[in-house]
């Protein structure tokens, strides 16, 4: 059964007027919001694709829209199953391909070229997957406390226990597992945003499986699809730009190699984003816009 947030739900949400917008990706709506760009559309035009991570949506990106709006279009979608998007009540109905095939029809009904992808987390999983498959539609790349998990990795023992509270816990607060994955404190409201696309058990789906699509044999679904990824992206000819937290427990381990594999991310500065943990966007973000856009500039 497919279930569809209450517009209600968002209506306090602080800091965050934007419209949402609708593409069908299926039988599916894709939510997203968009701002800056030029009115005639140009299609030289840079445009920012920002994707979030689990369990959090478009809003996480709120703090940095503003300064990339002044350098172009910025595009940034709720994942399926998260923020405005709408969502699948049975958890068996997420895969790898489920998640992939929607973005890729999202980029594609909206038929955006010449992008900066600005990726975190599960945003990369999924975005540099089909920058590397669609490179046409793709300028550079901004990848953000994220990987590529082909099931060659090894996943930490914390990474495990992540995954099974997710999976099973009775009352999965989202609002808390956000603030848990920050550096600064968030105010009650901000909180309370992050909970608002999740009024019940029936909406948390695909936050629940996240943690459990990520391949850990290379025999998983999904495997496949990243391991192409990692040898396209150890191909990448255009500008990449790494950005990583430095407090981040989850991903900062694999800053380094990722950023030695893409050919051309060691041009760009070697910098680490201080003061900022797994979500760098809520603890960072206005630094961290500031420097895409000079990486933008720059290439």
């Amino acid at each position: 059964m497919v279930v569809r947030v209450p517009a209600e739900r968002f209506e306090d949400v602080p800091e965050f007027d934007y419209e949402p917008q609708y593409v069908d990706v299926g039988e599916l709506r894709m939510a997203y919001v968009e701002t800056g760009g030029s009115a005639d559309g140009d299609e030289a035009e840079e445009t920012f694709l920002c994707l979030h991570g689990e369990p959090t949506w478009s809003f996480l990106y709120r703090k940095m829209m503003p300064t990339l709006a002044e350098r172009g279009r910025v595009i940034v979608p709720d994942l399926i199953g998260c923020g405005r998007s709408d969502r699948y009540e049975d958890r068996d109905e997420y895969s790898v391909e489920m998640h992939y095939d929607a973005l890729e029809t999202f980029v594609e009904e909206l038929d955006l070229t010449n992008i900066t992808l600005v990726c975190q987390d599960w945003g990369g999983v999924l975005g540099l997957p089909l920058a590397t498959h669609e490179p046409e539609r793709f300028s550079r790349l901004v990848p953000m406390n994220t990987g590529v998990p082909d099931g060659s990795q090894e996943m930490s023992e914390r990474w495990h226990e992540f995954a099974e509270m997710v999976a099973t816990a009775d009352d999965l607060d989202i609002g808390r597992l956000v603030e848990n994955g920050c550096y600064h404190d968030l105010s009650a409201t901000v909180v309370d945003a992050y909970r608002a696309p999740f009024p019940d058990e029936r909406y948390m789906a695909a936050a629940r499986t996240f943690p459990g699509l990520v391949p850990t044999s290379p025999d998983d679904p999904g495997a496949e699809l990243f391991a192409e990824t990692q040898d396209l992206l150890g191909e990448w000819e255009k500008p990449a730009f790494v950005l990583f937290a430095r407090e981040d427990p989850i991903t900062s381990h694999d800053r380094d190699p990722l950023r030695h594999h893409i050919p051309t991310a060691t041009e760009q500065p070697d910098i680490w984003i201080d003061e900022a943990a797994h979500f760098l966007q809520e603890d960072a973000g206005e630094e961290i816009a500031e420097y895409i856009v000079d990486f933008v500039d720059r290439t």
